[in-house]
């Protein structure tokens, strides 16, 4: 009885596996096979084929199936070509986004702002050199100015000395001649009072 149970299972084991064989063989092949497979296995009845009801039902079974995961494939590939054009719109906006920011940053970059005012930083520098220039002209004016002045200043000193010597020096003179002119008085005058006495 074991063993009758034991053969049992294995033949049904055995018919399963190769029933499921021969509906992987037929899934397998293209739908154009399976035509071809169908009517070469078929039956002739004078210039008519006369094809299994069962065979026609698989082979319509299958080709259901193939055009509705065909479908499903087609409805998955539109879907997917949705998304990617979806994200390739967002792929776009965030690149215009950046650009504009690009620009911008660029901008800002290549500016200064200059009494909060933007101004091209080649504007700026053209302006700050031209400022220091117009400084350094002044500078070198002003030395100029100070130079001629302290030449003009150090001739006057000079003649200002030379005067004051000068001036000294008729001092001293005018002082000794009035020394000398007092002394010749006093002479004089103890002369005068000498002399009447005599």
């Amino acid at each position: 009885m074991k063993f009758i149970k034991q053969s049992s299972l294995i033949l049904f084991l055995f018919a399963t596996i190769i029933s499921t064989a021969q509906e992987e063989t037929s899934t397998e092949k293209t739908i154009d096979q399976q035509f071809t497979d169908v009517v070469e296995s078929s039956n002739n009845y004078q210039q008519f084929k006369v094809i299994e009801k069962t065979k026609m039902t698989q082979l319509q079974a299958n080709t259901k199936e193939r055009i509705n995961s065909l479908q499903a494939e087609i409805s998955d590939l539109k879907k997917q070509i949705s998304e990617e054009q979806a994200a390739s719109l967002k792929v776009q906006t965030d690149l215009e986004g950046t650009q504009q920011d690009l620009e911008a940053t660029r901008g800002e970059k290549d500016s200064i702002k200059f009494f909060g005012n933007p101004m091209k930083k080649g504007a700026y520098q053209l302006m700050m050199w031209g400022i220091v220039a117009l400084l350094l002209l002044g500078l070198l004016f002003f030395i100029y100015r100070f130079r001629s002045s302290n030449v003009l200043t150090k001739e006057a000193q000079h003649r200002l000395d030379e005067t004051e010597a000068e001036f000294d020096e008729y001092r001293r003179k005018a002082l000794e001649k009035e020394q000398k002119l007092g002394r010749q008085l006093q002479d004089e005058r103890n002369k005068a009072l000498k002399s009447p006495k005599n």
